[in-house]
């Protein structure tokens, strides 16, 4: 008597149904190679095929059609063999590999770090990674898919592969951890996905991939599947930043919004054209408005969909790896711009993901941002704090990006940020501060700097929180840098006075230094400032054609010489006339006039002298580095003041804010003989009147102001000269 042939492992017909239409929790337990019976079940769903043959290096297995396009077969033994599906559709068959058959591509060690939200390379668990597998029968390359999604009944994969029908990848839920996997066989680079999440409510709903590293172009909405094959070139300058300190290093920074640079270049194009441009200038850096796709271009990119995806609009993440190597071959850093602070509403990206809030805080007094109509973070939640920072790093580390420039870090520091009263909530102390916001930002900028030696964090933070760019360990918020917002509106408030009136604003131009050392400051003329109406830089000065121009290098020669690294929105450094405009190129036809290309040639001295003088930048952020000369000279608009480093020469600085020349000028100095012009605002080559010292001065040994030595010097109308000793 022959032995009974082997029977399926059993399944209720419920679960099999559940399981058809794609919104099972747990679809390997029922799809996939299962042992029991005495032999190995394989159930597989093909909707609507005419066969289907499970094939081994020995055998060939026909199943049969159970329920719902579900087929099911039994292999005879008690091991799981290498096999594939040979399925027939109208008459053609197609050999294909079992999603049901892989084992979790997302390990227990990673599912722990991802409930602990200390997942530091979050993207290489989550998301949409390519990965190939040995087998007897060959290789099987695909795609995993891990997404967390703690209160979905169920999700699922869409996309090119399935016809945007997902019961047939369906995906797994691996416990308490919160995260859904399934490994996609033949799902390659390029292939356009979606998650479909089931929410409590029973409703399916489609969503981008979170930590998708790809994007098809917007308005379209797809996650895109992205293999990396990039070799980088950059390894010099690597080597060489993680041996130094930035923040004390000379720093001037041209910001960039890439869609309008020139209107229609690819990252590409933008690494021959931009790298030109900036290197021509000698700026140390490029700041680029941010990159992380988004989908509506007038947000400039701060209204972010894909914190992991480099924008397609100029081109594949590779391209963007492209721009930052030659920019770093080059001898430029590179600043991004990060916004953790909030994210757009867009129904299929972030906003209730999982059919609950779910990235954003459940409270409407804490989780909806009243200016922006955004979400705001839930910084108290492990998981999304895990994804702000494993974010930051990814940009640090996949594309070699040095320093990020936190936006809106008044907005996450404030619970009352923007809201009348009745519209927050106070934290557990009853005070305004939002505590998880501040832990959070302390673990950022603590874990960005420990894994990546040598970057910046830079905020963006415009009241006077203490501590910004102190140590955690000393309570701060640990940033290497923030903007200085207070000597930026003072200094454009100040310049806008007609000069005949400055005399009577004149503490506003020195204000600064009276809080100059409380953080470690940047020096930003940004792009915020020459939009809304407020005009360029060129259009808020007052005056002529002439006087509107020197009133643009007048101000950049402050802003170069005063303590603080220096940050310029592009088209300032050739006094664009017109307030920019994200949906068209900068105004180079500008440079048709001679005296916009002497702006433009001013500014490239200035970084050249910048970077030449040490006295400029070495001591920026203590008090050693800076001196007054003369800081009461209203009447002539004037200031002056020395500037310092370690081992190098003093520089005298003398600014005149007045629309006349001061001839004569007494300026005092602290040592005697020569001291050099090593700039000049007003020079004829810069589009000036020439009014200058013929390249020195001496300095005699008579008293004044309480110095011993000074010079009778000539002072430019609307102008900077900058004097270095020896």
């Amino acid at each position: 008597m022959s032995p009974a042939a082997p029977s399926p492992v059993p399944v209720d017909v419920d679960t099999l149904r559940t399981v058809a239409h794609g919104a099972y929790y747990s679809p390997h337990d029922v799809l996939g190679p299962h042992v029991g019976g005495g032999g190995v079940t394989i159930r597989t769903l093909r909707p609507l095929a005419e066969s289907v043959v499970v094939t081994t290096s020995t055998s060939r297995v026909a199943a049969r059609h159970e329920q719902d396009g579900i087929w099911v077969a039994v292999l005879p033994g008690a091991d799981v063999p290498d096999y594939r599906l040979e399925v027939t559709y109208d008459g053609h068959a197609s050999v294909v590999d079992d999603p049901y058959r892989f084992l979790p591509t997302v390990q227990e060690l990673d599912r722990h770090l991802v409930r602990e939200g200390r997942h530091e390379q979050l993207w290489t668990v989550l998301g949409a990674n390519t990965r190939s597998y040995p087998g007897e029968l060959g290789d099987v390359s695909g795609t995993s898919f891990a997404v967390w999604a703690p209160n979905a009944r169920a999700v699922r994969v869409v996309g090119d592969f399935n016809y945007w029908q997902g019961a047939s990848h369906a995906m797994r839920s691996l416990g308490d951890s919160g995260v859904w996997e399934v490994f996609a066989p033949g799902v390659g680079a390029g292939a356009r996905y979606k998650f479909e999440v089931l929410g409590n409510d029973g409703s399916w709903r489609q969503k981008a991939d979170p930590l998708a590293q790809g994007t098809e172009i917007p308005p379209a909405t797809a996650s895109v599947v992205i293999e990396s094959h990039y070799e980088w070139s950059d390894s010099e300058w690597l080597t060489a930043r993680s041996s130094r300190d930035p923040h004390t290093a000379p720093m001037s920074v041209y910001e960039v919004h890439l869609g309008s640079w020139r209107v229609g270049l690819s990252y590409r194009d933008l690494a021959v054209q931009l790298t030109e441009h900036v290197v021509s200038l000698g700026f140390t850096h490029v700041e680029l408005l941010p990159v992380a796709e988004h989908p509506f271009g007038g947000s400039w990119g701060y209204q972010v969909s894909s914190y992991f995806a480099p924008t397609s609009r100029f081109g594949h993440p590779d391209d963007f790896r492209y721009l930052v190597d030659t920019l770093h071959r080059a001898g430029v850093g590179v600043i991004v711009d990060w916004v953790p602070a909030h994210f757009p509403k867009d129904e299929w990206s972030l906003a209730q993901f999982d059919g609950t809030p779910l990235y954003e805080h459940p409270d409407p007094l804490l989780g909806e941002h009243p200016d922006w109509g955004t979400y705001v973070f839930n910084f108290g939640r492990s998981e999304v704090r895990n994804f702000l920072v494993a974010n930051a790093t990814y940009w640090l580390e996949e594309f070699h990006v040095d320093g990020l420039r936190v936006d809106a870090v008044a907005s996450m520091l404030y619970l009352d940020y923007s809201r009348k009263p009745g519209q927050w909530r106070p934290n557990q102390y009853g005070g305004r501060e939002n505590l998880d916001a501040i832990s959070f930002l302390q673990e950022a900028n603590a874990t960005a700097y420990r894994r990546t030696p040598g970057i910046m964090m830079i905020a963006e933070e415009s009241t006077a929180w203490p501590g910004v760019t102190a140590p955690t360990d000393g309570n701060g918020l640990g940033f290497g840098l923030k903007w200085n917002m207070g000597w930026m509106n003072d200094t454009l408030r100040y310049l806008a006075e007609e000069p005949v009136h400055r005399r009577y604003h004149h503490n506003e131009i020195t204000f600064s230094m009276v809080y100059a050392y409380s953080e470690r400051f940047v020096l930003p003329i940004s792009h915020d400032e020459v939009v809304h109406g407020k005009g360029s830089l060129y259009e808020r000065m007052p005056g002529d054609h002439w006087q509107k121009l020197a009133g643009v290098r007048l101000l950049l020669g402050y802003q170069w010489t005063h303590p603080g690294k220096q940050l310029l929105f592009m088209g300032s450094e050739f006094a664009q006339q017109t307030e920019w405009a994200e949906s068209r190129s900068l105004d180079w036809h500008a440079l048709d006039d001679p005296a916009h290309q002497g702006v433009l040639r001013s500014v490239a001295d200035l970084n050249r002298v910048y970077k030449e003088t040490p006295a400029l930048w070495q001591l920026d952020h203590t008090p050693d580095g800076f001196e007054w000369i003369d800081s009461d000279d209203a009447f002539r608009n004037t200031l002056a003041y020395l500037r310092k480093g370690y081992d190098s020469p003093p520089v005298a600085v003398v600014i005149n804010f007045a629309g006349i020349p001061h001839e004569g000028y007494r300026l005092a100095l602290p040592r005697g003989g020569r001291w050099r012009e090593i700039f000049n605002s007003d020079s004829e080559a810069y589009g000036g009147s020439g009014v200058g010292n013929l390249g020195e001065i001496e300095a005699l040994p008579e008293p004044h102001y309480g110095r011993p030595y000074s010079a009778s010097i000539r002072v430019p109308p609307l102008g900077v000269v900058v004097f270095e000793a020896g």
